[in-house]
């Protein structure tokens, strides 16, 4: 197969300047990085790459109105401000009750975070990244709202990313489909009384919220070019298709 050789990275921009999470996956599943750095860092680890396929959990640009548009039209709805910071893949993720992130049409007015994600784009587009599908190209780009993955795969939305209960939801499903990383359930083998009193829980097991929504992002890109018919694409290119890591949506989640 042409991509065997190839990585997978999810990159999770949303902790911060420097608390960027990426995590890098081979064709079995295993794990080849994990960990955090500002852009600079994350940027030198994936445009270095020879052969990669890389998700994002971040827009890839500003809002371009076309739900706006439709909207106007009266396609959708009478109430046309609801929507004017949605893009049309955000609504039909919204739709189906999956929770994401909303894009604003003024780059000034995104969240920091966003801005990174559309700095990371840009960046990697310079060094040979194009945008996913691009049949043959080693080296692709897309976006993968991880939130969105995860509500998929659980078939429904997740617990909070940063609390205990949310990591361990979000480790064990990673486990269960396939990841070469630890089993969560260990997390509880190795708690004692003596572990609880201290404070001292085995947090070695467990991945941060930022790193396993990395992982997921890393999964989707896997999936996007080695089961392509196991993934479903939303939205319109002019504003940036979603890649969503499922076959096919239910109508309600």
């Amino acid at each position: 197969m042409l991509f065997t050789r190839s990585i997978y990275i999810g990159v999770d921009p949303s902790g911060g300047a420097r608390a960027i999470a990426y995590a890098a996956l081979d064709y079995d599943l295993g794990l080849v990085a994990l960990g955090h750095g500002d852009l600079e860092e994350v940027l030198a680890f994936v445009g270095g790459q020879k052969a990669a396929f890389v998700a994002v959990n971040a827009p890839q640009r500003p809002n371009q109105g076309l739900l706006l548009e439709q909207v106007e039209q009266k396609l959708l709805t009478s109430k046309p401000t609801r929507w004017k910071d949605y893009r049309l893949a955000e609504y039909e993720l919204w739709q189906r009750n999956i929770p994401t992130y909303k894009t604003p049409s003024q780059g000034g007015a995104c969240k920091k975070w966003m801005q990174r994600g559309f700095s990371l784009y840009k960046r990697l587009q310079t060094v040979g990244y194009q945008t996913y599908p691009m049949k043959e190209s080693e080296k692709q780009i897309m976006e993968s709202p991880t939130t969105a993955c995860y509500s998929v795969w659980l078939e429904r939305p997740p617990l909070p990313k940063h609390g205990l209960e949310g990591r361990l939801q979000r480790q064990l499903k990673l486990f269960d489909i396939g990841l070469n990383i630890p089993d969560p359930m260990r997390f509880f083998e190795e708690i004692t009384r003596h572990r609880l009193l201290q404070g001292n829980l085995p947090a070695d097991v467990l991945y941060s919220g930022g790193e396993l929504e990395a992982l997921a992002a890393a999964y989707a890109a896997w999936m996007a070019l080695n089961q392509p018919e196991g993934v479903t694409m939303l939205g319109d290119v002019k504003e940036g298709q979603i890649v969503v890591p499922v076959a096919e949506l239910k109508q309600r989640y």
